[in-house]
This record gives structure tokens, sequence and C-alpha cells, in this order.
């Protein structure tokens, strides 16, 4: 391919997907206690809700703007003649300077950086349905469109078990309204332009699944949808959730899931359920 893909580590694909379609994944960083390890790579899920359950002090950093260069040149070296960056919301991390900043260092003419205004696969539906262009050998400012008008038209619903993560983590935004009921409830967010922002709160985790459905439900509409759903720690849950999903909407042919990771799940916790809906499918990106 002319046109490389790179993404970063929160757009959880599922197992296999960034190398069929030769995506190039930079991971962010955990720190445990502070040591510093790699999202995906030195740390997965499973240590993650340990360490979280265990009460250590778990914070998240992103890939620096050497790591970036350091995947940009090599890309280059192999024989990309473009590249395309994209990466999770500019206003949960600071992932997209970085990326931009290697960007100007290797050449802004060779690497274009985009900022999804998402993450899981808000951010990896756009990734895959890049990849794809790229592989029908889509231009590089072509492989960008289709990522921006994907990532613009998905939906990315939630729910947790507690906000004190997300409170640590000062990911919260607006949602702060729900901390002082947070043990009472389950909230219910979404990402809105970029923003963790609060939708409702309900009062037991039964009902939450059953809104998340109703929530992918009315996004979807009744065409064609692509949906993921994303977990952590809590497999049957997930595929509860997606059972239902498959079931509401017609036209979503199968669910995806994927667990979330070290960097996304820190500021989630265990527990939590999320689904990500492309309405038109990733056929329908244009």
């Amino acid at each position: 391919m002319t046109v490389a893909v790179v993404t970063d580590s929160t757009a959880y694909l599922p197992e296999g997907f960034a190398e069929r379609r030769g995506v190039r994944v930079v991971p962010l960083h955990v720190l445990v206690d502070g040591r510093s390890l790699r999202d995906g790579v030195d740390m997965g899920a499973a240590e993650l809700a340990a360490d979280l359950r265990a009460h250590r002090q778990v914070t998240t950093s992103r890939a620096t703007p050497v790591e970036f260069a350091a995947v940009y040149r090599e890309l280059l070296r192999d024989g990309a003649k473009e590249i395309v960056s994209i990466h999770l919301s500019s206003e949960l991390s600071g992932t997209w300077d970085a990326a931009w900043f290697a960007a100007e260092e290797v050449g802004s003419d060779r690497v274009q950086v985009i900022d999804s205004r998402s993450t899981g696969m808000g951010l990896g539906f756009a990734v895959l349905v890049a990849a794809d262009a790229a592989r029908s050998g889509a231009t590089g400012g072509e492989v960008a469109r289709v990522a921006e008008r994907t990532a613009a038209r998905t939906r990315t619903f939630f729910c947790l078990d507690t906000l004190e993560h997300l409170r640590r983590g000062g990911r919260i935004g607006t949602a702060a309204a729900f901390v002082g009921t947070a043990l009472a409830v389950r909230p219910l967010l979404h990402v809105d332009d970029g923003r963790i922002v609060p939708l409702e709160k309900v009062r037991t985790s039964t009902r939450a699944l059953s809104r998340l459905v109703d929530h992918v439900a009315e996004a979807a509409g009744p065409g064609q949808t692509g949906v993921a759903v994303h977990h952590l720690d809590a497999p049957e849950r997930a595929v509860e959730l997606a059972a239902r999903i498959e079931e509401r909407v017609p036209g979503c042919r199968a669910c995806l899931i994927s667990e979330l990771g070290a960097v996304v799940g820190a500021h989630t916790g265990p527990g939590v359920l999320g689904a990500v809906v492309l309405p038109g499918g990733p056929d329908g990106a244009g």
C-alpha cells in the first residue's frame, strides 16, 4: 500500500483486525505505582482489572512525539508514500498533539494526523474504513476524509459501576454532576464532540443494560448498522448486551466484542459496558 494507516492503542480493535488490515498501532502508556507499561503490550485488561481492584495507583500518559516519529520513519522507509495517523479525541488525551508534532518533524506533506473526536471503536471503525480505502488504492487525502466522515457518524454509549475512576483521572467534565449520587445509581454517559458527557442515571445494572440497548437502537435507525460492544472484566454481560442488540437492531448482522485495554479501562474501571454504533455500517462511510 502506498498509504499507511496508523492509530493508537485506544482503538481497541478486536484481536487480529489491525494485523489483517496492515494497521500500525502505537501503544499509549500506563503507570502502575509509578512503573511505566505499554497499553496492550506490557499490560492487558486482566492485569489492569486486578490492579484497580487492589487499589493500586493507575495513571495514563500519551505516546511521545519521538515514538510516533520513529513509527512514521519506519513506514516511509518500508515504502509508504503517505501516512494517515488517526487518534483518540484531543479532548481526552494529548495523543493527537504528540502525533502532530511528530508529523511536523517527519514532514506534514507526507503525514496527516486526524482527531477522531472519539475513542474505542468510535476511533476503531474510522481506522478500519481508512485501512480498507488505503488497500483499494485511495490517496492519502481520500483516506483521511473517509476516516473523518466515519468517525463523525459514530455514536458511543457506556455505563459504569462508579464514576470514581473518571473523577480521579479528570476525564468526566460536565459528568461531575453525577458524582454526588454515583454510589446510588448506574450512570450512563456518551461521547459528544470528543467529550464524555452525562446521558442519564438509572438505579440498577439491569436497567442500565436495557437503556444501553434502547440508545443503540435509536442511534442505529432502520438500515445496515455496525455495532461494537466494549467491556472491562465483564465478558458475560458483554455477550448478553451484544445478543440483545442483535435481536433489537435488524440492520446489525453481528456485534463485534472487544475488551477495553489499560488506558481507557483505567478511567472507566472494571464492570464498564459500552456500545459504539456506526449507522449505515462501514460500507456506508463513502
